[in-house]
């Protein structure tokens, strides 16, 4: 059985003519855009997912400060109403500094990922993902925290855009070490979709038996960025088929795509 994850919130906010201005980045439409950023949310509804994460990506206390977790909270609530009861709703935990350089990843992460971790599970997340990790010692600890949270946890690692970052090789270590440490499931995320089979393939040869691993990746070709039509679509989901033949059973879609790339990947297997 493949599960049907969404798809990026930040990518659809300009869309929607909704600004995503750093630090916070999609978090910003937390406050300034709560009805848009449930509409996302629907859309993926009504796309097919089963699994929603909620736009804690960058509501950790570096990035949002002192709001930090009223926003958190928040985040969680508008995901949950707006998903159908008995969908998951994830929480998003993320590196502290940038899911793309894993050289500021600070050398003691615990005490911020413990208390985000706390939070998401004090908001009423029914999982914690940890995500878009690019810096695998920085992973685990969010992993060990999430998982003493109590709560089901997912690690999924980024090699980034161009796959520059991680190798299959690390993946392969990193996989292990999450599940070592409590994760439940394994997936890699942010990356180009044409450059992320070598690594689901590693996720595959890693992971004992029965534990479950996907993808969830960047647009991956020209002109795809943000792109909706079919053929877009269609190069998507000629690398999904890839995932799923190597045995991935959790795939969604990340920066870049949107509801089409979801709802055709449920249309396809979602049973």
């Amino acid at each position: 059985m493949i599960t049907i994850l969404d798809g990026p919130v930040g990518s659809l906010l300009p869309e929607l003519s909704v600004a995503t201005p750093a630090p916070l980045w999609s978090a910003a439409a937390i406050e300034g855009a709560p009805e848009v950023l449930r509409r996302v949310h629907t859309m993926y509804t009504s796309a097919g997912a089963s699994v929603h994460t909620a736009c804690t990506f960058r509501t950790n206390r570096r990035k949002a400060g002192p709001a930090w977790e009223r926003l958190t909270r928040e985040a969680v609530r508008i995901a949950r109403e707006a998903v159908p009861e008995g969908q998951r709703v994830a929480g998003s935990l993320a590196p502290v500094e940038d899911c793309y350089r894993p050289d500021l990843s600070p050398a003691d992460p615990r005490p911020e990922h413990r208390e985000m971790a706390r939070a998401l599970a004090a908001a009423g997340v029914d999982l914690i993902l940890c995500e878009t990790f690019p810096h695998v010692g920085e992973a685990w600890v969010a992993v060990e925290e999430a998982v003493a949270s109590g709560l089901p946890v997912w690690a999924s690692f980024t090699a980034g855009p161009d796959a520059t970052l991680l190798s299959p090789e690390d993946m392969e270590s990193a996989a292990r070490g999450a599940v070592a440490r409590g994760a439940v499931a394994v997936m890699v995320n942010c990356t180009a979709a044409s450059r992320t089979l070598p690594y689901v393939q590693a996720l595959a040869a890693a992971l004992p038996a029965g534990v479950p691993f996907g993808a969830y990746a960047n647009a991956g070709g020209a002109g795809d960025w943000n792109a909706q039509d079919a053929e877009a679509v269609e190069r998507y989901m000629a690398c999904a088929r890839a995932w799923v033949q190597a045995g991935a059973t959790l795939v969604g879609s990340c920066c870049g795509t949107g509801p089409a790339h979801i709802a055709e990947l449920a249309r396809e297997f979602g049973g």
